[in-house]
């Protein structure tokens, strides 16, 4: 192993994307936020995935997005 984090849990994906965890939250409920996994009652991301949804959202002007 690399010594990278694999999977982060909610709390710490929404610290390394600068949201609140509820944030984070209701994006996972409006299916807005990044892809994640459900393994029992954890929620968990991995860095790519946080990283592709980043990349995603960004714009060069306002008048880019919605």
């Amino acid at each position: 192993m690399s010594g990278r984090k694999e999977r982060m849990c909610s709390k710490e994906a929404a610290a390394y994307l600068g949201l609140h965890p509820s944030t984070l939250a209701k994006l996972r409920m409006s299916g807005d936020g990044p892809e994640f996994q459900k393994v029992g009652r954890k929620v968990l991301y991995s860095p790519s995935a946080l990283e592709t949804w980043l990349q995603s959202r960004t714009y060069r002007s306002t008048s880019q997005y919605t």
